[in-house]
């Protein structure tokens, strides 16, 4: 009937879900979101606990969906355990312990814009694993985002290169960039389920895996319980880099493919220096610009490289 109001559904996948540049650039904003928490959670909550405290929050959201979802499709969940499990541990626990205790070592500017190197180490993992093709220009754009990558490690410094004087911060969330693309490769190969019902398998094997980071980081007597601005902090990495932002980009990587979807993530080092700038009042340095107009400079090479190439997505 014409004179009912709009489904929401509908309205959702009109407005979102159906829309590949909607969804990765939310995605991207959410993340550039979870650099400032990484930073701002410095003295509120220790990293592993708060890697494990974000995961329980995510399974709790999840149950309800778990609980229905989980029993209608556990043949092909246990016939996949192993890569659910990979994708989990690898995609949620091991990036997230990462990046927050980068954040413990370094700006959460310097974490936006080295995240957005994931794009290129997606590039390289397509090339190894896929057996992708790369063309010059593609080849000009990873070099151009390393040495972005390379700016922001040595704090414009390139005497800091010469003496490997990288700051640790830097060096963990380059790790983690790494992880989160061979994540992002291997998501593409994930089981045909629904995407709640998938992304429930996910969380709770990050949250099975998180668990014994905490428990080393309780005996090591680093743990911080979270203070009440800790517990907010929490919250939000939850709902919006967790469990929304993660729906979203599963989402995206269905529509464009994995290559595509995590060119997208040079959005995140626009968002998270903006959000740094404005929300912590850090200082943006020129060695910053110079890192980020290379970073996105080798990114769009890239994509364009990518367009003019054979056999690529």
């Amino acid at each position: 009937m014409t004179d009912q109001a709009p489904d929401r559904q509908s309205l959702w996948h009109a407005a979102i879900y159906d829309r590949p540049l909607v969804c990765l650039a939310l995605t991207s904003l959410m993340w550039g979101g979870n650099a400032i928490v990484s930073r701002a959670a410095v003295p509120e909550v220790s990293p592993m606990m708060l890697t494990a405290l974000r995961w329980i929050s995510v399974c709790l959201i999840t149950l309800p969906i778990a609980v229905r979802g989980f029993p209608r499709y556990w043949p092909d969940l246990r016939r996949h355990v192993w890569v659910i499990a990979l994708l989990g541990v690898m995609g949620f626990t091991g990036f997230n312990a990462l990046f927050y205790t980068a954040g413990h070592f370094t700006q959460a500017i310097n974490i936006g814009i080295l995240q957005g190197s994931i794009p290129i180490f997606v590039l390289i993992g397509a090339l190894l694993f896929l057996k992708a093709r790369v063309t010059l220009l593609q080849l000009v754009g990873v070099a151009l985002t390393l040495i972005g990558v390379a700016a922001i490690a040595s704090k414009g410094d390139p005497a800091r290169l010469a003496a490997l004087t990288f700051n640790l911060g830097d060096l963990l969330m380059i790790l983690a960039c790494a992880g989160y693309a061979l994540y992002t490769i291997v998501l593409k190969r994930r089981p045909a389920l629904p995407p709640l019902v998938i992304f429930a398998a996910f969380a709770w094997f990050a949250l099975f895996s998180a668990l014994p980071l905490a428990a080393v980081e309780y005996a090591a007597g680093k743990t911080m319980w979270p203070t009440a601005k800790g517990w907010a902090l929490i919250g939000f990495v939850a709902f919006f880099p967790s469990f929304f932002a993660q729906i979203l980009f599963m989402r995206g990587v269905d529509l464009v493919g994995p290559e595509r979807s995590g060119l997208f993530v040079n959005l995140v080092p626009v968002f998270a220096s903006i959000l740094a700038v404005v929300l912590l009042g850090e200082d943006f340095h020129l060695y910053h610009a110079l890192a980020l107009a290379l970073v996105l400079g080798g990114i769009w090479l890239a994509e364009k490289g990518k367009g003019k190439g054979k056999g690529t997505a």
